[in-house]
C-alpha cells in the first residue's frame, strides 16, 4: 500500500518519538505504511561542537530562544521549497480545531515545529512562513506532546485507519455538537440504568434522544460551539 501521508518532526527529542503514535490504531497504520513518521534532531544542525541550539533572548529576560540559523539549515536540509503546511505548535497559535484537522489529513504531507524554553526566533517563523497553532490556553514544556496530539487526530481520520466511516460522522464537533452519551453491558450497573429509549429499538427515537442530548450538553458546556451550531442552523433555514 502506498502511504497516503508523511510528517516530519523537527525537535530536540527524536527519542519521544514514535511515542503513543506507534501503539494503536494510529500505531497499526504507521505499521502498514498508511503514514509515515521521521523524527528530525535540530542539534544535528549545530555548529559546535556541544551541538548547541539555543541562545539568550535580545532584549533581556528569563530563558533560551531556539535560534534562528539552526532551524533554517534543518528545514533547508528536508525541503526544497516550502512544503504546503508547516507548523509550530505554540500557546499563541489559533486554536487547534476539527476542521483545522480535516484540512491537514487532505494534505499529503505535514512538516511540525517543536519548540523548547522560551520559543523560537521569530525571524524564520516569518521566513518560511510557519503556522502556529495551538492545543489549548495552558503551557507545556514542549512542542513534543502538543506534536503528537496532533499527528493523532489527523492520522485517524486517513482512509482505512478508523475502519467505520459512520463512526466518524458521528463524533464530537462534527456538526458542532460535542457527543452524545454512551452506554453498553450491564444494562443494570450499581443501580444506574441505561436509558429505555436506547432499548427500545427505535432507531428514528434514538436518534432524536441523541441529537437532543448532544445539544444539551454543547448548550450546557461550550458557548462557543452552540453559537456556531445555531448560525449554521438559521444559514440552511435561509
Amino acid at each position: 500500500m502506498a502511504c497516503l501521508f508523511s510528517a516530519k518532526i523537527f525537535t530536540i527529542f527524536p527519542e519521544m518519538f514514535p511515542g503513543p503514535l506507534g501503539v494503536s490504531l494510529v500505531g497499526r497504520a504507521l505499521q502498514n505504511n498508511i503514514w509515515s513518521l521521521e523524527a528530525v534532531n535540530l542539534r544535528d544542525y549545530a555548529n559546535d561542537k556541544h551541538r548547541s541550539v539555543d541562545d539568550t533572548a535580545f532584549g533581556g529576560g528569563p530563558g533560551m530562544v531556539l535560534r534562528p540559523d539552526i532551524i533554517d539549515a534543518a528545514l533547508m536540509a528536508h525541503y526544497r521549497t516550502r512544503p504546503n503546511t508547516l507548523i509550530y505548535l505554540s500557546p499563541r497559535g489559533i486554536p487547534l480545531t476539527q476542521e483545522y484537522v480535516k484540512k491537514l489529513a487532505n494534505q499529503s504531507h505535514l512538516g511540525l515545529l517543536c519548540g523548547r524554553f522560551e520559543g523560537i526566533d521569530q525571524r524564520v517563523l516569518d521566513a518560511w512562513h510557519i503556522e502556529e497553532v495551538s492545543l489549548g490556553d495552558f503551557i507545556l514544556s514542549g512542542g513534543e506532546v502538543a506534536a503528537m496530539a496532533l499527528l493523532d487526530a489527523v492520522v485517524r481520520l486517513l482512509p482505512g485507519v478508523l475502519g467505520e466511516q459512520e463512526s466518524l460522522n458521528e463524533e464530537s464537533f462534527t456538526e458542532n455538537l460535542l457527543e452524545y452519551p454512551q452506554y453498553t453491558r450491564p444494562r443494570n450497573w450499581k443501580g444506574h440504568l441505561v436509558p429505555e429509549i436506547l432499548l427500545s429499538g427505535h432507531h428514528e427515537k434514538i436518534k432524536a434522544w441523541r441529537k437532543a442530548e448532544s445539544e444539551k450538553l454543547t448548550r450546557e458546556r461550550r458557548v462557543d460551539l452552540w453559537q456556531r451550531y445555531k448560525a449554521a442552523q438559521q444559514e440552511r433555514k435561509d
